[in-house]
């Protein structure tokens, strides 16, 4: 009977009240209105307890996030060096003022996007002991003439309240995308703009070094060029430091701290990462080990493996490999394709292939992996040129087999002309040292037009004499979709011994 208690209740009281409203004459109706309004109040007091010790019960578990130190941060030991030696200004105050320093207002951090702007932002919070308040420039952007400004006004004011409810001496205010509102003044309508940048430079002349709590405001963006020049005076922003990709010390710094909880093999090497993975900001570095832990995952493996770090360095370049089907003639193209740029690279840069894939990979048909080489930050005419002949190697391929070219040599094409554009801009073509408003459109288009043409003749002289070494490829690339770069090289050595017996006989 106990169990089916509140089964019979709720269908007794139905019939009770029933009973009275119909049989008896009794008006229920206020008294079942009333006991709904209880059973209401009763509901939302009870939702409220609830909701109470569960928010509890998570603030017990969930402990406040580490502080973020200049040590968790990989790559950048210039950037933090200069960093550091800014923020002392904040923390040796005896120092400064013996010396009679102004402390500094403002530091502006520049680079591209993902080398850990934020993070260093949030460093210097932890470095000097700071509160750290944070807003991105489009939170200030409003259609409304005057919100931008006023929102400035209150992010420095909750920067000063909450520093003093915690007892600290300074606060750092971080505006990331400060090019959204500091971007150039030309005059013209966009006054929620022009308010919003002279609130911001209003509180910057209003930070007082001597008051307390201090403020000290940084910026970040991976556009400088575009700032308003009053924003970047000293007084303002006194030091400008750049946040730039980490060469191959930095990337194999950054793999080791995103690889502290991964299971890695015994057999991974880091360092070859850090040499194949040139030109990766910190966030795509962290990307890599990631998507490396879910190719394992995938795989059921218990540890991470060197092929699951070279398969994501692929993904976080081309993106994930594709299921599209494709006729066995466009298959073909694609492959013969790839082998013209493998065989130029070969020839230009001997050793430097690692793989031919024939498999899709993003907007990419096929692709070929090159071996790691050394870090380069300056580049000669030959190495340029060299460059833009395996980006056409792929289209002379074509031309040599098909007669013609196909939409597939797009990129190739678009990645030639902006290194033909670095050459004409650093004066390495025949224009000599040029300004590039300079130039006209059709001056441009001669030299664009020179260029390619002159070394797309010798890439169709290179691979006229490599056919049965793109014959021979093909059958492979096409039955296994992979060739190595070592098997790739003895049929290319083959080729050239058969030539050279050839010409010994003759």
């Amino acid at each position: 009977m106990r169990n089916y208690s509140k089964e019979i209740a709720i269908g007794f009281f139905p019939v009770l009240i029933l009973f009275l409203q119909f049989i008896v004459g009794i008006n229920m109706i206020p008294i079942v209105f009333f006991m709904a309004m209880m059973a209401g109040v009763f509901y939302i007091v009870r939702s409220r307890g609830n909701l109470a010790a569960i928010g509890s019960e998570r603030k017990g578990k969930l402990a406040a996030p580490a502080p973020l130190s200049f040590e968790q941060i990989g790559g950048q030991e210039r950037a933090k060096q200069e960093l550091v030696e800014a923020l002392d200004f904040l923390v040796h105050e005896e120092k400064i003022s013996k010396f009679g320093i102004r402390p500094l207002k403002g530091i502006l951090l520049t680079g591209p996007p993902g080398t850990g702007k934020t993070l260093l932002a949030k460093a210097a919070a932890t470095y000097t002991d700071s509160i750290y308040v944070a807003a991105s420039g489009s939170e200030f952007v409003e259609m409304y003439v005057g919100v931008g400004a006023s929102r400035i006004r209150d992010l420095f004011k909750e920067a000063r309240q909450k520093a003093a409810k915690a007892g600290k001496g300074s606060a750092v205010v971080f505006i990331d995308e400060i090019d959204v509102i500091g971007g150039k003044r030309d005059g013209g309508q966009h006054k929620e703009y022009d308010q919003t940048l002279n609130q911001l430079l209003t509180e910057m002349d209003g930070i007082h070094t001597a008051e307390k709590p201090r403020i000290l405001l940084m910026g970040a963006t991976n556009r400088k060029e575009i700032l308003d020049s009053a924003l970047l005076r000293p007084g303002r922003f006194d030091r400008h430091i750049v946040v730039d990709l980490p060469d191959k010390k930095g990337r194999d710094h950054i793999l080791r701290i995103h690889a502290r909880n991964k299971p890695l093999h015994e057999e991974v090497s880091l360092e070859k990462i850090a040499e194949e993975s040139f030109g990766f900001s910190g966030a795509q570095l962290e990307s890599v080990m990631n998507e490396s832990a879910i190719y394992a995952m995938r795989e059921e493996s218990e540890s991470i493996s060197q092929r699951h770090l070279s398969m994501a360095i692929d993904k976080v370049m081309m993106g994930e490999q594709t299921d599209r089907e494709s006729t066995k003639e466009e298959r073909e193209r694609v492959a013969l394709h790839e082998l013209g740029h493998a065989i130029v690279a070969e020839l230009v840069r001997p050793g430097s292939v690692s793989q031919v894939a024939l498999s899709p990979r993003g907007q990419a048909l096929g692709y070929v992996r090159h071996n790691p080489q050394q870090d380069h930050y300056l580049y000669t005419q030959q190495f340029l040129e060299g460059q833009i002949m395996i980006a056409l190697g792929g289209a002379a391929a074509e031309e040599l087999f098909y007669g013609g070219r196909s939409t597939g040599s797009r990129g190739d094409f678009d990645q030639a002309m902006n290194i033909v554009r670095t050459m004409v801009e650093c004066g390495l073509t025949e224009l000599g040292i040029i300004d590039n408003s300079m130039i006209t459109p059709d001056r441009w288009a001669s030299v664009n037009k020179s260029i390619l043409d002159d070394l797309m003749e010798r890439v169709k002289l290179l691979l006229a004499d490599q056919k049965t070494v793109f014959l021979h490829s093909l059958d492979v690339l096409v039955a296994e979709e992979t060739l190595g770069g070592d098997r790739f090289r003895l049929l290319l050595q083959k080729q050239s011994a058969d030539a050279q017996a050839l010409t010994q006989l003759a």
